[in-house]
């Protein structure tokens, strides 16, 4: 393994790193036993195929080696690097659309909700991320971007923190499983850059040493048992990559269904297109021709539950929303803006709980 800096130390700086390297005989384990050089110029790219390395010093972990070494000078109890926040952001950047970073956590344990009962655990994980900046006593000091509220506690205005969950979806037999959820802010707002959101996180996933990773755990109503969850690192599960929903794409469909934004005065299609234009409006993205929208019960991705259930069908079956959207219609929509549009495309009034979530159909 290689790991190569953009630039090179001095000499002398080169010499004393090199001291400290012929040092070390383990990485991680004693078992993992290791010959470490460092080297300047060409001679230290590497010269084998293979995938760059992924390590990286996150915000902490020189605190963790201070607390260890404290606790126990003469042999201190080294663990490997905790899953955190620096190392489980995935940014659209790579994807050639507009800036945006979105925290991915996957579930480990624990059975997961059934997709049309997500908006209540989204909301959940807001309101943990909350107690997070209690416990971290930082109470009086949640911004604005992450409760949704304002200091005398009415609804923001401003765009903020919204919580989406990644499922099983847009794939041939697809069933809608949810994989995981993602913490989504505004665009061009990095969750790094939030007050306190580091430590707020970090108080609500602590570190088990067990999993080797920071884990959150949610209990109570919807979830029958507790439902554990972590930062996600690169994984080869598909649906928990936000790729669909950062892309840009000319046409897109919605994988939760729309909250509409106001009560229906004429209960007809036109009407519902253009609710959903001044959704995309509102939610700061071009304004599509009502003409060039769809509506219906049915959603275009495969494995996203209709969003509305048959006639008869028992109530596990109906959209769970917070009660404050309870009375308002659910529609499922396929919009096509006439031009490529960065992603993500989240609309109508439960867009911050993981309704209206969109996915890319074409470019």
């Amino acid at each position: 393994m290689a790991m190569v800096w953009p630039e090179a130390p001095g000499s002398d700086v080169c010499e004393s790193l090199d001291e400290v390297a012929r040092d070390v005989a383990y990485l991680g384990h004693s078992a993992s036993l290791v010959r470490c050089r460092f080297l300047r110029g060409d001679s230290a790219k590497p010269s084998h195929p293979g995938a760059p390395a992924r390590r990286r010093v996150y915000a902490g972990r020189l605190a963790e080696l201070e607390a260890a070494h404290r606790a126990n000078p003469v042999r201190p109890v080294i663990r490997p690097g905790a899953s955190g926040v620096s190392g489980s952001v995935v940014t659209s950047e790579s994807t050639g659309a507009s800036t945006s970073e979105w925290l991915v956590i996957e579930r480990i344990e624990g059975e997961a909700p059934d997709l049309r009962a997500a908006a209540l655990v989204c909301r959940a994980l807001r309101r943990a991320l909350m107690s997070g900046y209690r416990r971290a006593d930082m109470g009086d000091a949640i911004p604005e971007i992450v409760s949704g509220h304002t200091a005398d506690r009415s609804p923001t205005r401003r765009p903020h923190l919204a919580v989406v969950p990644l499922a099983f979806a847009g794939y041939p037999h697809a069933d809608g499983r949810v994989f995981g959820f993602a913490l989504v802010p505004p665009a061009g707002t990095s969750l790094r850059s939030v007050p306190g959101f580091v430590p707020a996180f970090e108080a609500v996933a602590p570190y088990d040493p067990g999993r080797e990773r920071r884990v959150l755990t949610l209990k109570g109503p919807p979830l029958g048992k507790p439902l554990h969850l972590a930062p996600a690192g690169p994984s080869p599960v598909r649906s928990l990559s936000p790729g669909p929903y950062l892309e840009s794409a000319r046409v897109w469909a919605s994988v939760t269904p729309i909250v509409l934004d106001r009560h229906l005065k004429r209960n007809g299609d036109r009407e519902i297109r253009e609710i959903i234009a001044g959704s995309c409006e509102n939610a700061g993205l071009p304004r599509p021709d009502p003409d060039r929208i769809q509506v219906g019960k049915h959603s275009a991705i495969e494995g996203a539950p209709p969003a509305r259930p048959p006639a008869g069908a028992p109530p596990w079956a109906r959209w769970k929303t917070p009660e404050s959207l309870a009375t308002r219609s659910l529609v499922h929509a396929v919009i096509d803006f006439g031009r490529s549009t960065d992603g993500p495309v989240l609309l109508g009034a439960g867009r911050f709980t993981g309704l209206g979530l969109c996915r890319c159909l074409g470019s």
